[in-house]
């Protein structure tokens, strides 16, 4: 599970709470809070 707030690596991102994805391209960008709902803990799905 990655959560808001770390670098958890390149790929796509699941919002637990709405579903949404959220793509990071660098695998040193930290990922933000989910801009749908402002969820906090994500799945990696690639």
């Amino acid at each position: 599970m990655a959560v808001a707030g770390t670098a958890p690596g390149k790929g796509a991102y699941l919002c637990l709470t709405c579903g949404k994805d959220t793509v990071l391209n660098d695998k040193k960008e930290n990922l933000p809070p989910c801009p749908h709902c402002n969820g906090t803990t994500f799945i990696k799905i690639g």
